[in-house]
């Protein structure tokens, strides 16, 4: 809930378009455009940050079990959520971004997983949004009403 929460946050203050989306239990995928700063940072920059300290908050609160497993050896911090080098892949035509559109949305379908049987039944998806119409998320904006 924590990172639909701030991806609705900066698409409704126009910071994001958010295409499509998948989250998994441990990662996520995100097909979005950034459209302008949020202050002096990136959105996705912003994302990562807000996610993070939520994460901490909420992991201090009810799991510190689980909060030591995300404890590093940094000087900057001291806990790390997100992947340094997270893997950006530029949509630079319909197709690749068809393509990773069915990636995100069969992704918690892959065997590795298995966490449902048809990719509409996952909540954390956009899957639905496409094939059903379904509203839920309707601050996602349809790639078709862009390219």
């Amino acid at each position: 809930m924590i990172v639909l929460k701030s991806l609705i946050h900066l698409v409704k203050e126009k910071k994001l378009k958010v295409y499509g989306f998948v989250i998994m239990p441990n990662h996520i995928h995100v097909i979005w455009e950034c459209l302008e700063m949020n202050g002096k940072e990136m959105p996705h920059a912003s994302f990562m940050k807000f996610t993070g300290h939520q994460f901490l908050e909420e992991l201090r609160s009810s799991n510190s079990e689980l909060l030591e497993r995300f404890k590093v050896n940094r000087n900057s911090r001291k806990y790390q959520f997100w992947q340094r080098n997270a893997l950006p892949i530029f949509m630079y035509n319909r197709k690749i971004l068809e393509q990773k559109l069915n990636y995100t949305h069969t992704n918690p379908m892959q065997e590795r997983w298995n966490l449902v049987k048809d990719p509409n039944d996952y909540f954390f998806s956009s899957c639905s949004f496409y094939e059903q119409g379904d509203m839920r998320f309707d601050w996602l904006t349809h790639y078709m009403d862009v390219l």
